[in-house]
């Protein structure tokens, strides 16, 4: 199997949200020398603390590539190590996940349990998670086949680009005369001193015109380059696919209630018609350069490598699995509960799910479970479950120090991003270090006083703080905005005194 390339990270700390930054892939080699330690190191420069659990998604990780170079005949028998992660939102459970996936470029798809419990209602069934995977899956593998052939594509649109600018004419058939040669073309005939000569004048007239042509083209492919004939309109030929939205099928009501991949079977069952848009150049770049990488992408490899990343390296992520959790009784929300569990048991267990791309066994995809395990514990799912998830790890509520480390070491943390975002408007955003020690101690006495959202509390305390400063910057001009503690005692202390207007804003 074709190993996966690794991009560098850059998304929010914890799972308090962020804007993540673009993602480069490295060398498969990078990727076979990394051991857990390093892995630790990696998650490190991104998430804030929980070390116990960095271990273990680590580890976890590591096994896989360790599975890969284990006997065949034994490979098939070393389980994934499932893991629960337990512990109040806010701290991290969300971003370990999808950061290990995003440094193995597996697959990752996040669900949430307690959708499953209305099932039958307007839920979806369990088997759609792996069926979101394996889609995931598709549109990683077909964006890394994108990436090696988009020089080509463009290279290849731009001539039609041209062709489009510049039409080749039609040749026109003219009847030959008594006068013309075989061919149908006028003699001239010239008397010079070696004797009498015919020359084709309409083919030297041919010749002339394609050199001019040929100079015309070339100059329209420097004006097109230059990006002068962006608003020139051409015309272009585009295929639709028909809407089978408002259809009444014979099992009985509309599209409400099918299944997705259902209803995408049947648009590509149905004719596509061709229609010719007269569109700018820019649009037609867009479409053309999309024409030319579906030619040049064999998507039957696509799937094939798809559907081995999705069973060898998919990563699902099942939070809020402790909503499905309760005591064990024979009425109630419970049953719903635990009829939820039960689904959810074979997908983890190892089966195979129909897919539009075929058949993907689940054997060997990781499960990550998370939740708060408030009102319930993990001992409170059936036993099969609870097998299925072997390594249990507890993560730690954020306080204020962690608080102050997430504003400031992350290299994507949100003290870089309002910097980044008010150097777009020409000033200067500068924190000062009793400043975010303020920040982080104000957000953490909200976390007490009220609903502890952990280091999401973060991202509403620095929204609100600079409120009035992010209204005002295009009118202000260029200037420097230094955030101090007096500048967030003046911001935020009326509304984290005012318990009323701190349920509303804060």
């Amino acid at each position: 199997m074709e190993k996966s390339r690794e991009p560098e990270l850059s998304v929010d700390t914890t799972d308090a949200p962020g804007t993540p930054d673009a993602l480069d892939e490295p060398d498969e080699e990078w990727l076979d020398q990394l051991t857990p330690r390093q892995i630790v190191a990696e998650l490190d420069k991104y998430i804030v603390g929980q070390d116990d659990a960095k271990k273990a998604v680590a580890i976890a990780l590591r096994n896989r590539w360790r599975r890969q170079r284990v006997d065949e005949e034994l490979r098939d028998e070393i389980l994934p190590n499932n893991l629960i992660l337990i512990g109040p939102t806010g701290v991290g459970k969300t971003e370990i996940a999808r950061r290990l996936a995003r440094l193995a470029g597996a697959p990752f798809v996040k669900v949430e349990a307690s959708k499953y419990t209305e099932v039958g209602y307007v839920g979806r069934d369990v088997e759609s998670m792996i069926r979101d995977l394996v889609d995931v899956a598709v549109n990683m593998v077909r964006s890394e086949r994108e990436d090696d052939v988009e020089e080509l594509a463009d290279t290849r649109t731009v001539e039609r680009l041209l062709d489009l600018l510049l039409p080749t004419p039609r040749p026109t058939v003219t009847p030959p005369t008594p006068q013309e040669g075989a061919e149908g073309r006028p003699h001239v005939f010239v008397v010079g001193t070696e004797g009498t000569e015919a020359k084709d004048v309409s083919a030297e007239a041919d010749d002339d015109l394609d050199a001019r042509r040929k100079r015309t083209r070339e100059k329209l492919r420097v004006l097109l380059e230059d990006g002068k004939l962006e608003e020139r309109e051409v015309e272009i030929e585009v295929t639709q696919t028909p809407s089978i939205e408002g259809m009444v099928f014979p099992m009985g009501g509309g599209m409400e209630g099918m299944d997705h991949n259902f209803t995408e079977m049947l648009q590509d069952m149905l004719p596509k018609r061709k229609k010719r848009r007269t569109v700018s150049i820019s649009e037609a770049r867009r479409v053309l350069v999309q024409d030319e990488m579906d030619r040049l992408i064999d998507m039957d490899e696509v799937v094939n490598e798809a559907l081995i990343r999705a069973e060898d390296m998919g990563i699902v992520f099942l939070d809020e699995i402790d909503k499905i959790a309760g005591e064990r009784t024979g009425m109630g929300p419970d049953v719903s509960r635990e009829g939820v569990q039960r689904d959810i048991l074979p997908i983890v267990e190892g089966s195979t799910v129909q897919t539009k791309y075929g058949l993907v066994r689940t054997d060997h995809m990781l499960f990550v479970a998370a939740g708060a395990f408030h009102a319930a514990k993990p001992s409170d799912l059936i036993p099969e479950l609870q097998g299925r998830f072997p390594i249990r790890v507890e993560l730690k509520s954020l306080g204020e120090e962690d608080f102050v480390r997430i504003l400031q070491e992350p290299k994507n943390a949100l003290v870089h991003q309002y910097r980044a975002l008010v150097a777009t408007e020409g000033a200067t955003l500068n924190f000062t270090q009793e400043g975010i020690e303020e920040v982080a101690r104000l957000a953490a006495k909200l976390n007490d006083q009220m609903e502890n959202i952990g280091a999401r509390r973060l991202h509403t305390v620095l929204t609100t703080l600079l409120e009035s400063v992010l209204y005002g910057l295009p009118e202000d001009g260029p200037r420097e905005i230094v955030v101090d503690r007096e500048f967030v005692r003046e911001n935020l202390s009326a509304i984290v005194d005012d318990a009323d207007l701190r349920r509303y804003i804060l």
